[in-house]
């Protein structure tokens, strides 16, 4: 995939490194988004993650009432995130949200497909599907025009021959929504330094990137519900664990790969899948490190995960840095 010129980002574009090119930056997008949506109505995907987050408080803020936001809930969230989602977004800042459960639907497409660009692309055309019904049936006379996206660039870098986006290449043949992505040319740092400067909360701003596909690509191979299952419950020990150090890493999970080995438990010999568990550092995304996490709570996160977990037997430490790795496993 060849990236087009609207999605190139100018030599020219500062970093936004500051608050002044921060709210410099939100001016500018708000008079771009005032141009291009007008009096039009915009669906928004509203994940909770830092990407959307900012879109949405953008269009909130160049649009107001005429943005709707969508949580779809694909059955790939972490443990928890639905409900923290809504009492956010809807109880806390009051915003028009649409909250639905589509975990069977997503889950049952998925069934034996085991190919992750298959699996993203899947999972994207859902997305863009569920969207698409939920807009005929708030507006049947077809108001919403237009559909926002948390895009950032190392999202259409990194679909420039490394891996699909499920946010990046347009919409599908007969979906008629206009994209409006206004954070597409920010690097994951300068998304953060933009929300700050729009007055969102710090646990929102500084909430741990998810990617939109979830646990789908945490989750490698064909995803089982039972697997996807020992990966949350792993998942949510690992960021409770690694969440109580000072400073915490900049990313950390847990990714449950579809292979599994020997074990013993009870006297008996058994089969369980291996937890690997991935923390970096990076500032933009593009490239990354990883930490040393204590050996401690590195033994007392497998001690809980073995002991807390079905199915899970082995805990491994993910050593590998970005290049040659990518942050996420698929």
């Amino acid at each position: 995939m060849a990236i087009s010129k609207e999605n190139t980002r100018p030599e020219s574009m500062a970093r936004i490194n500051s608050k002044n090119l921060a709210e410099t930056f939100i001016s500018e997008q708000v008079a771009a988004l005032k141009k291009q949506i007008g009096d039009g109505k915009v669906l928004l995907a509203l994940s909770g993650g830092v990407d959307s987050s900012v879109t949405a408080a953008l269009l909130i803020k160049a649009i107001g009432k005429n943005l709707t936001c969508i949580h779809v809930n694909h059955g790939l969230l972490r443990k928890n995130e639905p409900e923290q989602v809504i009492k956010v977004f809807k109880e806390e800042l009051g915003a028009d949200l649409i909250y639905v459960d589509a975990t069977d639907r997503f889950l049952d497409k998925l069934k034996d497909v085991s190919d992750p660009e298959t699996k993203r692309k899947i999972i994207g055309k859902e997305f863009i599907d569920v969207f698409d019904e939920e807009a005929r049936k708030l507006a049947s006379d077809g108001s919403y025009k237009f559909l926002a996206q948390g895009t950032i660039y190392p999202d259409i870098l990194e679909s420039d021959g490394v891996k699909a986006h499920h946010n990046v290449g347009g919409l599908p043949e007969g979906v008629t929504f206009e994209l409006v992505e206004p954070v597409k040319l920010l690097y994951k740092d300068e998304v953060r330094m933009v929300g700050s400067a729009l007055g969102l909360p710090d646990y929102m701003v500084y909430r741990q990137p998810f990617p939109g596909p979830g646990l789908g690509v945490r989750c490698t191979g064909s995803i089982t519900r039972d697997r996807l299952n020992a990966l949350r419950e792993a998942d949510y020990i690992v960021r409770e664990e690694i969440g109580k150090l000072k400073p915490t890493p900049w990313q950390y999970f847990v990714t449950v790969p579809d292979i599994k080995s020997t074990g013993i438990k009870d006297g008996k010999r058994i089969m369980g899948w291996p937890a690997v568990i991935r923390c970096v550092d990076t500032v933009d995304a593009v490239t990354a490190t990883v930490p040393e996490i204590p050996y401690a709570v590195l033994k007392l996160i497998t001690e809980r995960i073995t002991k807390e977990v079905s199915g899970i037997n082995r805990v491994l430490y993910d050593l590998s840095p970005k290049p040659i790795a990518t942050i996420e496993w698929e």
